[in-house]
């Protein structure tokens, strides 16, 4: 159970900021990408290259860590990233212009959607499963060794719970006693794969036990929920009390990837009713931490941001083809 009394009406209309900032982002983007592709597209082509793993739906796991995070602490994410990305407080122009292969964008263009980096916030991803907890734990050892009260936070799914560099992280974190907190988006689904037919316990929260350190599972998608165990869990890392581990059942709206049929899904016609973005809306009207003319102003406000970031993209230049082998090696490195 939430205790509702340490969360305040002005943080929790800023948690709904946030999902609706992300939501908004993510529909725009969805927009862009399919604007100039047609059924059987090649995904390298088109305004927006490469493959496309959209978060609608996770937002409350973003809005939920990001309450709780600096500039300076680090956060690694996954091939689904621009929900806790934007939580984090990553430029959106930037990130947009990555996005949509631009020489503005955080890595030039190079990176694209799921190899986001960005130093100014101590943000990366990979589409590498499970890749991102390794880094984290350098960056928490990092932070233990200069004296300071940094965390770093390691959001990974919970498909990537079955994998080696999963359990490594969290065994050395907890022998070193490392200040990072492990976060698992349960969406039900490993791209097509029931979690129930790829994992041998009902919540990876219980593995926590294992090593050593918290386990906490937040049901519902609850955004407050989150709040609450993250809020706990980084408070006990910047004590210098050790990692933890949180995992959150999510919901993943769309597919895996655009263009994913999701003919494997059998919990589609149920779906929208559980998005938690009007849910979370008509809570906070009914508790009158929100009004509709709140609502709305929100809402217009993330629109003008994201719009903002797209037109900058599509207006930047794209990397000119003679630099294709530049930034593969440091600059001085032998050839």
């Amino acid at each position: 159970m939430v205790d509702r009394s340490t969360l305040t009406d002005p943080e929790r209309v800023a948690l709904y900021r946030t999902m609706v900032l992300i939501r908004t982002y993510e529909e725009a983007i969805l927009r862009e990408y399919h604007a100039d592709k047609s059924p059987g597209f090649d995904i390298g082509a088109g305004l927006v290259p490469g493959e496309m793993h959209l978060s609608a739906g996770q937002e409350p796991v973003a809005a939920g860590i990001g309450a709780h995070l600096s500039a300076d602490d680090a956060l690694t994410a996954t091939h689904r990233p621009h929900h806790v990305a934007i939580a984090h407080g990553i430029d959106l122009r930037a990130m947009t212009a990555e996005i949509f292969g631009r020489e503005t964008g955080l890595g030039r263009g190079r990176g694209g959607h799921m190899h986001l980096f960005d130093p100014a916030t101590h943000f990366s991803c990979s589409g590498i499963i499970a890749e991102g907890l390794p880094p984290a734990l350098g960056q928490a050892f990092a932070f233990q060794r200069a004296g300071s009260d940094r965390v770093a936070v390691a959001v990974t799914g919970e498909g990537a719970a079955n994998q080696g560099a999963f359990h490594e992280s969290l065994n050395l974190a907890a022998l070193w006693q490392l200040p990072v907190v492990f976060v698992v988006e349960d969406n039900d689904w490993g791209i097509s794969v029931p979690r129930a037919a790829s994992t041998s316990v009902a919540s990876n929260a219980d593995r926590a036990a294992a090593y050593g350190m918290p386990g906490v599972r937040v049901e519902d998608n609850s955004v407050e929920g989150v709040w609450q165990a993250v809020g706990e869990a980084v408070g006990r890392a910047r004590a210098g009390d050790g990692p933890s581990l949180i995992e959150v059942h999510t919901l993943r709206l769309w597919g895996h990837f655009e263009g994913d049929a999701q003919g494997y899904r059998s919990d589609l016609e149920g779906v929208p009713g559980r998005d938690p973005i009007p849910t979370y809306r008509d809570a906070l009207l009914a508790g009158g931490a929100l009004t509709e003319a709140d609502a709305t102003a929100i809402s217009a406000a993330a629109v003008d941001r994201v719009e903002d970031a797209i037109a900058y993209a599509k207006s930047s230049p794209i990397p000119d083809p003679a630099d294709a082998l530049a930034y593969v090696f440091a600059e001085g490195a032998r050839s």
